[in-house]
């Protein structure tokens, strides 16, 4: 029980695996993780260009910011407050440290992002590519699905021809059974008896064909004279068709004696 239990999983697991290991199906997972790994090197993308564009605002606003402050610290020289004026200076000192160290983020990024968009473009085509071949190796499966589908046909239309040989011999017992029939009713036409009943019924007939002439005579449905012709008629065939017979069985009769005679008498 439990090795039938056994050779059942392991026929079960060989069947998965079989499946598993189908081109279709490899096809279609290679794909499936093709389009993941897309979509997961699309959202690092988005998310270095978002980067990207905040470093970019942080740019504009410090430059924007040290534009103000030195506008303003002109206005406060030409105000006659140089204190103000140096405050100001030095705070857009500050902001300009700030900004060189903006800048060269803000161009790395620029730089990393544009690798990112080839690597996404490269990727595309790859996969592309990649959709083509897999079509291709689809038809190509397909086809030879098919080919193994017709030469197994074949090979079983192949065995078939076997039954040819029962065909003929049906075909040589029919004509040999066509053939013995036709012996048989060839040999029943000669018999004596079957002659002598052939007589009978020719006797029968002629019999029947007088009693008929001789009711329309009566009737006056035929004219008189061809009642004796009749009669005369068929007793002449009646005694032909006796005197035939006859002279058939004698005929017989001499050659059976002449047969067993001794030749040498």
């Amino acid at each position: 029980m439990f090795g039938r239990i056994l050779n059942y999983l392991k026929a079960l697991f060989g069947m998965k695996l079989d499946e598993l290991e189908d081109p279709e199906v490899l096809l279609a997972q290679a794909q499936d993780e093709m389009k993941a790994a897309q979509a997961k090197n699309r959202e690092r993308a988005v998310q270095a260009i978002t980067q990207k564009n905040n470093l970019q605002a942080e740019v504009d606003k410090t430059t924007n910011a040290m534009a103000n402050l030195d506008a303003k610290a002109e206005m406060a020289l030409k105000n006659g407050d140089r204190d103000l004026a140096l405050q100001l200076v030095r705070e857009k000192q500050a902001l300009g440290t700030n900004l060189s160290s903006l800048q060269a983020s803000l161009a790395s990024a620029i730089e990393m992002t544009e690798q990112i968009k080839t690597a996404i473009r490269k990727e595309e085509e790859r996969i592309r590519q990649k959709t083509t071949e897999a079509m291709a190796l689809k038809t190509q499966w397909k086809q030879a699905q098919i080919e193994t589908s017709i030469n197994k046909a074949l090979d079983g239309m192949s065995s078939a021809s076997g039954t040819d040989a029962a065909f003929e011999r049906a075909h040589a017992k029919i004509q040999s059974a066509q053939s013995e029939s036709a012996a048989r009713s060839e040999l029943a036409k000669g018999r004596i008896e079957n002659r002598i009943a052939d007589l009978d019924d020719k006797l029968a007939d002629s019999a029947a064909t007088d009693e008929l002439a001789q009711m329309e005579q009566k009737l006056g449905l035929a004219p008189a004279q061809s009642t004796t012709t009749s009669i005369s008629s068929t007793q002449s065939t009646v005694a032909a068709a006796q005197a035939s017979a006859a002279e058939q069985e004698l005929a017989q009769i001499q050659q059976r004696i002449g047969g067993g005679a001794n030749p040498t008498a």
